[in-house]
């Protein structure tokens, strides 16, 4: 009886999640032939995976463990001829004559393994095609097939699926410690855990990293993660053993299959400064249409050069990433084969493509605030990801690291135009979601673009719109140092609308602050520049800010009268949003003055209104801050029971965006006796 199977690896690690799969497979057996495939990157672990699980099948299959590997990824020998194995299967099952001819040979095969039971392994298979004839015919059975495609081919032959993944971080280390010794990382364990995180999981990189270490006993782990901390092309030549590049090589092996414009998108995808990949952006980068980008990822995904992550629930956009070895792998193949310029456009095409995109959404979400130039080296050539408002501030959110990045590298590569755009352009997404850290960010770096740049208009938007972050950011002093800056650009300029904006800002710093009386003195004089220019949107914004000024200095009487103003002036332009700012805060004075509105309504029907338009656009802090006040309505009529739940509904929401709110929250349900 043939045992042919690899032998049982020595430091396998974890993959109980993958083995219990693999496992769930076995009742099947004896009603069909089981065909499966494990597929993934090189150096991924399938073959060690796939060796542990058939080893510990035992006595289940008494008629033989047959073994072959398919060769689908050595470009010098090629991949193995069905012919060539059949031969091989035959005559380990005893087949004194093996037929010449391929059909032949399947037919006997067919024939001679038709009660048995048996297992075999189909080690690199490189297509459907090569493992169909080495299938057997009894229904006792066991197939399997590892490859870094997919091979979805085999689903016409019943076969299942299972993608296989790197390793969690604690199995990297794991893994490691298995190779050099548990004492040696446990004395660098921190090194130890930088070390498997540069190997990105991958247990191939791992055993490299291993193995170098092993044969330097006096190398301490911390000089390894120093080494595999380089750049791309330094990453992956510290990953040899004997002057092998054992990770590079197995990576070129999976490169030199591609087709000339499947490699070429390769190297190109390796540019971009984005972490996860979708049509539209590599669209951009490799200078095609949107269905070519699609086909582009999910042809990389085939063979496993890209990790295909499932559609965003957000945007439906397939979703895809590197491994970061493998980005390594294409970034350096891109700076060996792809002329400088080449790869300069790459990333200057993905960056317009976020600057296009973000400005779609600001049309969408802020048209008012949609008024500054924009600058393409690359016009885009298609529509943006999404159609209305709430599409837009989803993809927003869900893309706001990816636009950081690309505004960061707009700013390294000069960029000014472009990185100071960027900012103006994710506007919505700091004012209804508050990310405060990337707020800030962005315009310091915008800020400094648009002094580079020369734009004074840019300059002036951004010192206003990163003064406000600032504020909210609890950086009062610096957001009054950039708002005097605009007041004093804008009198430089005779803007009479930027003044306003930056008397505005200086206003609403200071009611932050407590400074009733700035503050006050600001807005007002900003009311009336606005009032005397024409600009009723902007006139109504401030009005918000002086009824929340009467609020403040508790007088909500005082308060009613701007804020309802102000409220039907921005239904009128119309600007929803901030129409719901100023119901909200007329809501909040209704119930602290004891009165109903004008129309008729009580103070909660008007913020209960309030919370349903912030619901509708989107907006989690004033979703917050709304709920705040009604907490607030029940606890002046009290309702504690109402009151704690609002706060709590409240809190919710507040949580993952602002400690402050937090912060303000906690004390509130302190207070009514419901934290300690």
């Amino acid at each position: 009886m043939p045992r042919q199977l690899l032998p049982d690896p020595e430091h396998f690690t974890g993959r109980t999640d993958a083995l219990a799969l693999l496992d769930a497979l076995l009742p099947q057996l004896g009603a069909r032939p089981l065909l499966t495939v494990v597929s993934g990157p090189a150096g991924v672990g399938k073959s060690s995976l796939v060796t542990r699980w058939l080893h510990g099948l035992g006595d289940r299959f008494p008629d033989g463990q047959l073994y072959a590997d398919l060769r689908g990824h050595l470009p010098d020998s090629g991949p193995a001829a069905p012919g060539e194995i059949l031969g091989r299967f035959l005559r380990a099952l005893g087949v004194k004559e093996v037929p010449v001819e391929p059909a032949e040979s399947a037919a006997l095969w067919r024939s001679h393994t038709a009660g048995l039971r048996l297992v075999v392994m189909l080690d690199n298979a490189l297509s459907a095609a090569q493992v169909r004839p080495l299938l057997p015919s009894s229904p006792g059975s066991l197939v399997v097939v590892t490859s870094r495609r997919r091979l979805t081919a085999l689903g016409i032959d019943g076969a299942s699926f299972q993608q296989l993944g790197v390793l969690s971080a604690a199995d990297a280390v794991r893994l490691l410690a298995g190779r050099i010794g548990a004492d040696r990382v446990r004395r660098e364990p921190e090194a130890a855990e930088e070390v498997a995180a540069l190997c990105a999981g991958l247990p191939l990189a791992v055993s490299v990293a291993a193995a170098r270490l092993a044969a330097r006993p006096q190398q301490s782990l911390s000089a390894m993660a120093g080494a595999l901390g380089g750049s791309g092309a330094a990453r992956l030549a510290a990953l040899s053993v004997g002057g092998e590049d054992a990770v590079r090589l197995a990576l070129d092996a999976s490169y030199h299959q591609l087709t000339p414009e499947l490699a070429r998108g390769y190297r190109r995808l390796g540019l971009p400064p984005v972490a996860v990949l979708n049509g539209p952006v590599a669209a951009a980068a490799c200078a095609v249409g949107p269905d070519e980008g699609d086909r582009l990822l999910d042809d990389l995904a085939e063979v496993s050069l890209l990790e295909d992550l499932g559609p965003d629930d957000t945007t439906g956009l397939g979703r895809y990433r590197f491994h970061d070895l493998v980005r390594a792998h294409a970034g350096q193949l891109a700076d060996t084969t792809e002329a400088p310029e080449a790869r300069r456009e790459t990333v200057r095409r993905v960056v317009d493509h976020y600057l296009a995109a973000a400005t779609a959404a600001e049309e969408l979400l802020t048209p008012s605030h949609r008024s500054l130039r924009r600058d393409y080296a690359f016009p885009p050539g298609h529509r943006p990801p999404f159609d209305t408002a709430a599409g837009a501030l989803g993809w927003l959110d869900t893309e706001r690291f990816h636009l950081m990045a690309a505004l960061r590298t707009a700013a390294e590569h000069g960029w000014d135009a472009t990185a100071w755009q960027l900012a103006d352009a994710m506007w919505p997404l700091f004012l209804r979601l508050r990310p405060y850290d990337l707020w800030t960010e962005a315009h310091e770096i915008g800020r400094a673009a648009a002094e580079r740049d020369g734009d004074r208009r840019g300059l002036s938007r951004m010192l206003t719109s990163g003064g406000v972050g600032l504020r909210n950011a609890g950086r009062s002093d610096e957001a009054l140092a950039w708002f005097a800056e605009a007041v004093h650009g804008a009198r430089a300029d005779a803007d009479r609308k930027a003044e306003a904006q930056a008397l505005h800002g200086l206003g609403q710093s200071h009611l932050l602050a407590g400074r009733l009386d700035d503050a006050t003195t600001y807005l007002t004089e900003a009311l009336a520049l606005r009032e005397a220019i024409g600009y009723r949107r902007g006139a109504a914004m401030t009005r918000i800010c002086l009824g929340d000024a009467a609020l403040t200095a508790g007088r909500p009487g005082a308060a009613v009268p701007p804020l309802a103003e102000a409220r039907a002036a921005l239904l009128a332009v119309p600007d929803p949003y901030d129409a719901a700012r100023a119901l909200a805060l007329l809501g909040l004075a209704l119930a602290r003055a004891g009165a109903r509105h004008t129309t008729g309504e009580d103070a909660e029907t008007v913020l209960w209104q309030a919370l349903d338009e912030f619901t509708a656009a989107g907006s989690v802090h004033w979703r917050a801050r709304t709920l705040e006040m009604l907490g607030e309505t029940a606890e002046l009529r009290g309702d504690r029971t109402e009151a704690r739940d609002r706060y709590e509904r409240s809190l919710a929401l507040y949580e993952p965006v602002s400690d402050s709110d937090t912060a303000r929250l906690r004390t509130r349900l302190t207070e009514l006796g419901r934290l300690p």
